[in-house]
């Protein structure tokens, strides 16, 4: 008797036991979820940064559809379309400003100089000073000149003044133009035969020359008075013979 009580209460033990499993393995709307943990779909643990929503005041990377193009790569790199610069400055020189330190002076070292007579117009000379150095120089001015021994140089024509100082790369020339003799007779301006000009260059600063002169043979029958005058020096021989 006392057997068969003991094999009862363990049969109701072991229902009871079965009973609260099956109410385990089912979840609130009663599906089964008892499989076996090997037969569950795997899933990459997600991240907490991508999953995580960016901040009102966030920046996109540079080039993001939608971002402010704030970059933190080569360069400064600051734009609207999202674009940086990534470049530093160009330094001066070759596709920027260039600096007129950097230039020579032109001055009868660095130039080969000549004086004509052009046919036109009348009572004129032609200088022409060529750039025969390896650097670009710069003519100053107007060519200082002195003819044969005399001291004093013949006037600057102000009107002829360029808009900015002629610059000579490597066989390139500047022109300036001589009046030999202005408006007065040639007995009140002391007119004479000149034979040989020295040619001298002009300063940056304008406070006189600079460099070695050059001299040239003048062609034959030169004439000049006292009130002869110089232009500034020109980019072209046109330019140079309209003074």
């Amino acid at each position: 008797m006392r057997t068969f009580r003991t094999r009862t209460t363990v049969a109701a033990a072991t229902a009871l036991l079965a009973a609260l499993s099956l109410t385990a393995c089912q979840n609130g709307d009663g599906s089964d979820l008892g499989a076996a943990p090997s037969a569950l779909p795997s899933a990459a643990p997600s991240s907490p940064a991508a999953d995580a929503p960016a901040p009102a005041n966030s920046v996109s990377p540079a080039g993001a559809k939608g971002g402010n193009g704030t970059s933190t790569g080569t360069g400064t790199g600051t734009g609207k379309d999202g674009s940086g610069t990534g470049d530093k400055a160009k330094p001066a020189g070759k596709g920027g400003t260039e600096d007129p330190a950097s230039f020579a002076t032109c001055t009868g070292d660095n130039t080969r100089v000549t004086a004509v007579q052009p046919p036109r117009p009348i009572n004129h000379l032609l200088i022409t000073a060529t750039n025969t150095g390896s650097r670009t120089c710069l003519a100053y001015a107007a060519p200082l000149l002195r003819f044969d021994d005399e001291q004093s140089t013949p006037r600057i024509i102000e009107d002829s003044k360029p808009q900015a100082v002629v610059t000579l790369a490597p066989g390139e020339s500047a022109y300036a133009s001589v009046v030999l003799s202005g408006e007065r007779a040639p007995e009140e301006a002391n007119g004479r035969v000149t034979e040989r000009l020295a040619v001298l260059f002009a300063s940056r600063d304008a406070s006189g020359s600079v460099g070695s002169p050059a001299v040239v043979k003048l062609p034959a029958d030169t004439y000049k008075t006292d009130d002869a005058a110089v232009s500034y020096w020109q980019t072209t021989m046109e330019d140079a013979l309209t003074y």
